[in-house]
């Protein structure tokens, strides 16, 4: 098994660092938090002319048709810089939705969109709780849906919302009547949400029922990990890079043992996340029988990781750390947020149980 990423996605990574280190440090997130736009519009159009957006997106219908490898590469470096732009949403998330499920139609009508970047999707499965969308309480009949999905990051510079219904996912047009929005605050301030109320509104289904919606469940925890995976490194380097200029009581505070345990403790839960991730990239990429507890494992570790790095960091920056004007809390509130993005850490926990409990019957048979 090659948990290697290949010399192009090396590449890749390496020119998306120095795109992003250049042109979306976290001086644009807070520029995008104070001014309550939720997207740098300007940042968002050079990324669609680099091909991210289309990555993904079979040839046929605009795009470059690359492989998740490459998807999961973007995930971990657009996650290092916070980047203001609608990547998770719509690359991430509701375009990889529409090339596994999508009928015919949806997949003609929006992929080339997505890949020239005339169009922004998203996806909404919460409703109020941190349950995953296999509890969905909208009504559905007759092509027309009522109910809300709360919160909805990047609804509103969205074209269309996919979202989760009981026995499916389905697809609205944010336009369509019947379809209202309200904004709602959440605890990320730069990925803004909305609170979403559908009023019998027109709704499509996606293809493959409540199978589509597990399978798009475990596509979506392997990359957000890697999105968690390059914010938690992100958050350790910047607590290492602090201690080693902080100086306390006449020397650097790295060189206490305790900070010392503190970075060191960031660093294994880090790596242990990485090797979750890189396994559970295997297994989506090849369909393997292992990518339900490879996704649950990757799921836990990278939130895990990423909330203790993000916590760390802030309390190594001491009393600067709690303030507006540190830079701490980009990582501090990406992290809560994509932690109940998926459903709370008990469900991913659950599955991953339930999935070993199955796997050690079979082998014992």
């Amino acid at each position: 098994m090659n948990f290697q990423f290949s010399e192009e996605a090396e590449a890749l990574r390496e020119q998306a660092r120095r795109f992003l280190e250049d042109r979306s440090g976290r001086d644009k997130a807070r520029a995008v938090m104070t001014a309550e736009s939720g997207i740098d519009r300007a940042l968002w159009a050079e990324i669609v002319a680099l091909g991210w957006t289309a990555l993904r997106i079979p040839e046929e219908h605009g795009g470059l048709g690359l492989s998740v490898l490459e998807l999961c590469v973007l995930a971990e470096e657009v996650g290092r810089v916070v980047s203001p732009v609608p990547f998770t949403s719509s690359v991430l998330l509701a375009t990889e939705a529409l090339i596994a499920h999508g009928t015919d139609a949806q997949k003609a009508k929006w992929l080339p969109k997505l890949a020239d970047g005339s169009a922004i999707g998203t996806v909404a499965l919460a409703e109020g709780t941190a349950t995953p969308g296999t509890r969905s309480k909208i009504k559905i009949a007759d092509g027309k849906a009522t109910g809300v999905k709360v919160p909805v990051a990047d609804a509103k510079v969205a074209d269309f919302i996919i979202f989760s219904g009981s026995d499916g996912l389905y697809l609205v047009e944010t336009g369509a009547a019947g379809v209202a929005m309200d904004s709602v605050e959440t605890i990320d301030l730069v990925r803004l949400s909305a609170r979403v109320t559908l009023n019998n509104a027109a709704v499509e289904p996606l293809d493959h029922g409540q199978a589509g919606l597990e399978q798009f469940l475990q596509s979506a925890a392997v990359l957000l990990a890697f999105e968690g995976l390059g914010g938690a490194d992100a958050a350790m380097e910047m607590a290492l890079g602090y201690a080693k200029e902080r100086v306390a009581f006449g020397r650097k505070i790295a060189g206490y043992q305790a900070v010392k345990h503190r970075l060191a403790d960031m660093y294994i839960k880090n790596q242990l996340a990485r090797s979750h991730a890189y396994y559970g990239a295997w297994a989506l990429l090849t369909g393997a029988s292992e990518l339900v507890q490879a996704s649950a494992g990757a799921r836990l570790a990278a939130m895990d990781a990423y909330q203790f790095a993000a916590e760390e960091n802030v309390q190594l920056h001491g009393g600067i750390g709690f303030t507006w004007e540190s830079d701490c809390q980009f990582y501090y509130r990406r992290a809560r947020l994509l932690t109940l993005m998926l459903g709370a850490k008990a469900h991913w926990a659950d599955v991953l149980v339930r999935a070993l409990e199955q796997r050690n019957t079979m082998m014992a048979a």
